[in-house]
């Protein structure tokens, strides 16, 4: 026995490499759904025909990172040790089995010097085309969230540094609606000094403030994250859009202390510009602010957003029992006492105050205020009203049904580039490097679902054929789209019941 598999080893056979691929293959199907041709035209200018050395060429050098991310490869080196030997690999690549692929530092190089973001994010945008193209692309609901991924950069060499501190985008919107809101209360304008942001801490009227941060030395452009039960570490964070069929639209990213609601403006920009048929926004309570609110409900579009908890001290009287009245613009309090306006103060928010006389005696003074002028302070931002409209979108059917997707939607895509490609850690260092291996992987993902959406109807029909030839031959008669790629899987659970196939 151990004679003949020797002899075997040293068989010469005459096959061919299609044959040693199996027909379900993953690279099958996306060999099948896309024409990679057009990776030619977005590297067009990169290359010179008539001056230089052949190069390598780069459709192969893209299906080569392609595979990395698609299977969850952790290196290069290992996707290029990988597909020496793998037949399914060579088959997508175009290459024999004796034909010596690229080098590493080919695709290395290439990937470092020779396409830019600008050539990715075109390959990023392509898939989405023929996505669209095929029609299972579906921006009308939007998902938003973020994750974080690890830097490459070692939690022990931390260095603390000066950054400048950066105004609010809105700032300048922000302050006219103040300046606006003093004159209608009869109140003067606020002097120009230095003013405070959200967190408490000094944010500047001109530049060249700097405020300190703890940062690594390692990688410097990646942040300091700690949350919940999560080990402290530096890493970035990818704050990503998808649709209903968890299709990725855009994605951002930022080192790993930007919260979510800074990172959205330039997300919900881009979907703005490239998918102005979005018409609904839902995301998480991270993303509940005043602002956030305000120009997704300005722009025509409706924020589906859920339940966030009031961040008021333990053991106090809950928010909800101090009522605003919108006709005399004042708060009562649950003892029926009224708070009047007092001030617009530089965030934005009205503050409404009550009498120290009418708080001395109060019963429930303890749990209201501790104030040693037994005064009791109410704020109330003044688009406090785009707040209140998602929170009335979310007892809606609209918001319940559109927020309960977020956990097949963007937390699946979390957990399958996880998990499935590899993205809890990355090797690279700096935005510019990570930002492309994010993308990266986003399109393959991507690629893979249109892949898999595109083969399914195939086997469906196979399917369909062989187990109820009269199923089949019903379909066909009562629905002439039946095999179109949106319309056959919309109409399915009702061809289903009209042609009593459960009968």
């Amino acid at each position: 026995m151990l004679k003949k598999e020797r002899e075997q080893r040293q068989a010469i056979e005459m096959l061919c490499t299609d044959m040693l691929v199996p027909k379900e293959h993953l690279l099958r199907k996306i060999d099948a759904a896309v024409d990679f041709a057009r990776i030619y035209e977005l590297v067009e200018d990169l290359y010179c025909e008539d001056n230089g050395r052949p190069s390598s060429d780069p459709v192969v050098l893209f299906k080569l990172v392609l595979i990395q991310h698609l299977f969850g490869i952790r290196s290069l080196r290992q996707t290029m040790r990988d597909a020496e030997v793998n037949v399914a690999y060579r088959w997508f690549l175009g290459y024999t089995m004796s034909q010596k692929l690229p080098h590493f530092a080919t695709i290395s190089y290439a990937f470092r010097h020779r396409f830019t973001g600008e050539v990715i994010e075109g390959v990023f945008r392509w898939i989405l085309e023929e996505v669209a193209h095929a029609g299972y692309l579906s921006p009308e609901v939007v998902f938003v969230d973020g994750t974080h991924i690890k830097a490459n950069a070692n939690l022990k060499k931390q260095v603390k540094k000066a950054i400048p501190v950066a105004a609010k985008r809105y700032q300048e919107q922000l302050d006219e609606e103040i300046e606006a809101d003093r004159a209608a209360h009869g109140k003067k304008p606020l002097k120009k000094d230095e003013k405070k942001d959200d967190d408490g801490e000094d944010r500047p009227s001109a530049p060249g403030k700097e405020k300190t941060v703890v940062g690594s030395s390692t990688d410097p452009e990646s942040g300091l994250f700690h949350k919940g039960e999560h080990r402290k570490c530096f890493a970035y964070e990818a704050h990503t859009a998808c649709d209903r069929h968890g299709y990725v639209l855009e994605t951002e990213i930022t080192p790993g202390n930007v919260h979510d609601s800074v990172a959205f403006d330039t997300v919900f920009e881009r979907l703005r510009i490239h998918y102005p048929e979005v018409q609904v926004i839902t995301a998480d309570a991270g993303y509940k602010t005043p602002w956030i609110c305000k120009q997704i409900f300005d722009s025509g579009r409706i924020a589906s957003l859920p339940y966030k908890r009031p961040m008021t001290k333990k053991g106090n009287l809950p928010w909800y029992e101090y009522v605003y009245d919108e006709y005399y613009d004042c708060v009562l309090c649950p003892q029926d006492r009224i708070l009047r306006y007092a001030t617009t103060n530089r965030e934005g928010y009205r503050e409404y105050k009550s009498k120290g006389c009418d708080c001395q005696e109060c019963p429930v003074r303890e749990r209201c205020t501790q104030n040693q002028q037994h005064t009791k302070t109410v704020t109330r931002h003044i688009w406090q009203e785009y707040l209140e409209r998602a929170e009335d979108i979310r007892h809606s059917p609209l918001g319940k049904a559109t927020y309960a997707l977020r956990s097949q939607t963007i937390e699946r895509v979390f957990a399958d580039a996880k998990e499935k490609h590899a993205m809890r850690y990355t090797p690279y260092r700096g935005l510019t490097a990570v930002t492309a291996w994010v993308k990266l992987k986003f399109a393959a993902m991507n690629l893979k679902k249109l892949a898999i959406h595109k083969w399914r109807p195939f086997l469906l029909f196979h399917l369909f054929s062989i187990l109820s030839p009269s199923f089949l031959y019903l379909v066909c008669q009562r629905s002439p789209f039946a095999f179109s790629q949106r319309g056959f899987f919309d109409r399915l659970p009702a061809l289903f019941r009209e042609s009593g196939f459960f009968c």
